[in-house]
């Protein structure tokens, strides 16, 4: 079955496998924080992690659902398009999906960098490495470690994952394909696509601005989702465009 795949579907799923297993062996944070992808202001940052980061999982399930995704939608919009324009759609998506996260990341730190300053706090030297300490009441003082917990995480956390190429997939094909019907966990009957995307990417928005991502960026996800509907809505309205 796995070698009746086209080519391209086919080899993104070896090389993120092959990619997963490497580095599950070598088991090195030091070459893991070389290749995910941080936040654009993070010392951590490197310009290739753009790309990089889309060939990293962090666990098992994780790269399982998105290699299990990419082989049951992939293959169609493959076909569809043709090589050109798949591959445009995979890594575009992925780039949307960095660069609408790490929007937001930008937004949440102005946020916090603005809150930290009104309570006297030591930007500059926090930034530069310095020892700082917290100033005023008990509450002022626990309110600036959350803050600085809260920027900490996002300049040192980084993003892996295929899922924003992903759901680029998927919203690609939602586009070209609304009336096609798919299974979904827990619904004994098949749901039209048209009608299950717009409730992921919704529930995905609210998760993602509301802070409850639970380890995952949710805003990602619509980054890529955004990019897969632009593009073959774009597509879709000059068939002779597509192979």
């Amino acid at each position: 079955m796995f070698n009746t795949l086209p080519p391209i579907t086919r080899n993104i799923i070896i090389l993120n496998v092959i990619v997963f297993v490497l580095f599950y062996l070598l088991n090195s944070p030091e070459l893991y924080m070389k290749f995910a992808a941080f936040y654009p202001f993070s010392p951590f940052f490197k310009s290739w992690q753009v790309i990089t980061h889309m060939f990293m999982h962090g666990s098992f399930m994780h790269i399982l659902f998105n290699m299990f995704t990419l082989f049951s939608f992939g293959p169609v919009l493959e076909r569809t398009l043709g090589d050109k324009k798949y591959v445009i759609l995979y890594f575009v998506s992925g780039l949307g999906a960095f660069f609408l996260f790490n929007a937001w990341n930008f937004y949440e730190v102005q946020q916090i960098q603005s809150s930290l300053e009104g309570f006297g706090f030591n930007l500059e030297g926090f930034f530069s490495g310095e020892n700082v300490a917290f100033t005023g009441s008990a509450e002022a003082v626990l309110a600036q470690q959350e803050l600085v917990n809260n920027l900490r995480s996002i300049i040192s956390v980084p993003m892996v994952g295929a899922s924003g190429a992903i759901f680029g997939i998927i919203a690609a094909f939602a586009t070209l394909y609304p009336d096609a019907e798919i299974g979904i966990m827990f619904i004994p009957i098949p749901v039209k696509v048209k009608y299950v995307l717009p409730v992921i990417i919704i529930g995905s928005i609210a998760l993602g601005v509301s802070g409850n991502v639970g380890g995952i960026a949710h805003l990602a996800h619509v980054g890529g989702a955004l990019v897969g509907f632009l593009l073959a809505k774009y597509w879709k309205n000059n068939r002779y465009r597509i192979n």
